[in-house]
């Protein structure tokens, strides 16, 4: 009996503590998928606020647009707020419907934008918090835009046909139509912290001057320290940028970080050095001589085809690319950098071998990259930056005697 009973206390013991092992192996299979072959230290971090989900929609520079503006009010006025994208989206769907109609539809037509067209919007339109305005009103928590887009551009081309034999007075009553369909109607007021706001009035409650930023590039078909129009199809406003070097442009880059200065970013992310599931962007050396000279150890038994198989595998990190200005020209000129993309720079970061990354906060919601956050590379940085978007505040003395600001 007494072996009996003793048998059982000990099943007992082992199915009680079953549900704490098998945790503890869920957990240990948990840390080792979240091991990353990247291992990242942040060292300047300027506040900023969350990240969001442009979801299914063309409006990645509206997102990093509103993060900068937002990291704006929290450096100047100190107040962390969540602002409305889609306010300012449907702000310059209409300015974007106008213009393609004034020049009988031979002007780009999409949902696509830049950093400084939000500062364009606030400055026309004023602004709105999230909860006074968020877009969504078809039943779906996430943005969806690709039939919005449609029906707006397939509308542009029925105005422009002119059927009744003249472009018909109709079509703002009708864009703003169907903006309203889409996107919501927009209150004419709203509460915050207990007071009634419209857009403009709330705007003023946190003023950003647009005359207090630049867009800055760094192309040698231009000269330096003139102002140009970037001959970009998402450059619909014709914002002007001021070109540098290529060395500058990145000493400016951080010297706004170290400031305490965000920077929106226009670049492009088609590259394979792009890692949606590394969270990473690089810029990977193609030499195998140069790959082998980098760490002879490492490479002393693989062939070169080895090596070059295991390029942006992102199964280990490997030597990449010194970019300069010629690269940075001839990556435009052959159409491998574009704007494709706008993110928000943040910060400073290193990996494990001392390489230096830019932190960067995306717009594809805390889900992917490093919760929502990628880490480029210096070379990816140089390499694929059309241009930043910065407060003049942040340019050193030196550049801003360059640029007469």
């Amino acid at each position: 009996m007494k072996r009996a009973k003793t048998i059982i206390m000990l099943a007992l013991a082992f199915i009680i503590a079953m549900p704490a092992n098998l945790s503890a192996q869920k957990k240990g299979k948990k840390e080792a998928k979240d091991e990353r072959v990247y291992q990242i230290t942040d060292e300047v971090v300027v506040p900023h606020t969350s990240v969001k989900n442009q979801a299914q929609s063309g409006t990645c520079w509206c997102f990093a647009g509103i993060g900068m503006v937002e990291a704006e009010i929290l450096r100047k006025y100190n107040v962390d707020i969540d602002l409305s994208e889609m306010y300012l989206v449907r702000w310059a769907y209409t300015q974007k419907f106008e213009k393609f109609v004034r020049m009988q539809g031979t002007c780009n037509f999409s949902p696509g934008g830049e950093v400084f067209d939000v500062l364009y919007a606030i400055e026309n339109q004023g602004m709105m918090t999230e909860d006074a305005y968020n877009g969504l009103v078809l039943g779906e928590d996430r943005h969806q835009h690709g039939e919005l887009h449609s029906v707006l551009a397939e509308y542009g081309k029925i105005v422009n046909r002119k059927l009744n034999g003249k472009i018909s007075k109709a079509w703002d009553d009708m864009v703003q139509s169907i903006l309203d369909v889409y996107l919501g109607k927009t209150p004419e007021s709203f509460e915050y912290e207990g007071v009634k706001y419209d857009a403009k009035s709330f705007a003023n409650k946190y003023p950003i001057n647009i005359n207090d930023y630049v867009q800055i590039g760094a192309f040698t078909f231009k000269p330096n320290y003139e102002p140009y129009i970037m001959p970009i199809q998402d450059n619909w406003t014709n914002t002007l940028t001021y070109n540098m070097t290529l060395d500058e442009l990145m000493n400016e880059l951080d010297n706004a970080l170290n400031n305490g200065y965000t920077v929106g970013w226009a670049q492009d992310v088609s590259d394979k050095g792009f890692s949606r599931n590394a969270g990473v962007g690089v810029v990977l050396e193609n030499d195998v001589e140069k790959i082998r000279q980098s760490d002879p150890k490492k490479y002393k038994d693989m062939s070169d085809d080895e090596i070059l198989e295991g390029l942006y595998k992102f199964e280990s990190i490997m030597p990449e690319k010194d970019i300069d200005d010629a690269m940075h020209q001839e990556a435009y000129d052959n159409g491998q950098t574009t704007d494709d993309h706008s993110m928000l720079i943040v910060g400073i970061a290193h990996d494990q071998n001392g390489n230096k990354y830019y932190k960067v906060k995306n717009s594809w919601s805390p889900k992917n990259g490093f919760d929502g956050y990628w880490y480029c590379s210096e070379p990816f940085v140089r390499l694929h930056t059309m241009f930043f978007t910065l407060n003049k505040e942040a340019l050193s003395d030196d550049m801003k005697a360059k640029l007469n600001f």
